[in-house]
């Protein structure tokens, strides 16, 4: 009687902690646009990039640099790959939504230099959806100084 007891107190819990068939859409768009940002970063892909950030983006870089707006966003992405060679690559490790049209996003962020040494990261990603569509309004890139 206790253990039967013990079940219907903890369904309620188990049912509501399920994500919603939204929620899965939503991954797998969201998933698809931090692969597209990744691929508009290696090649430096503008049109793209203005497709898929915000106008008021903001993103706080590794090195402490703060880039307020597109414009300078995108500037400061182009002189960041430029100078720093190497394959990046974002894989997404969690999705926490925060409503149904806003999403922080953590990703493992690995760049690989040519000669094949990798700088581990984190980036986060808030992403706001309008009109059906995700974009990114802000990126924060993190440097772990411990254990990753």
């Amino acid at each position: 009687m206790k253990s039967i007891t013990i079940i219907f107190l903890l369904l309620p819990l188990i049912g509501f902690s399920q994500i919603t068939t939204k929620q899965k859409e939503n991954a797998l768009k969201i998933a698809h646009l931090i692969e597209q940002y990744s691929q508009a970063r290696e090649a430096q892909d503008t049109v793209l990039l203005k497709e898929i950030l915000t106008e008021d983006i903001d993103q706080l870089v590794s090195s402490g640099e703060w880039r307020n707006g597109i414009s300078a966003a995108i500037e400061g992405m182009q002189r960041s790959t430029q100078g720093n060679p190497g394959t990046r690559t974002l894989k997404v490790e969690k999705i926490k939504y925060l409503s149904e049209d806003i999403a922080l996003v953590d990703c493992r962020y690995i760049i690989t230099s040519p000669n094949g040494a990798e700088r581990n990261m984190w980036s986060s990603f808030l992403l706001i959806e309008k009109t059906g569509k995700w974009k990114i309004s802000a990126i924060r890139n993190m440097n772990p100084s411990g254990a990753n």
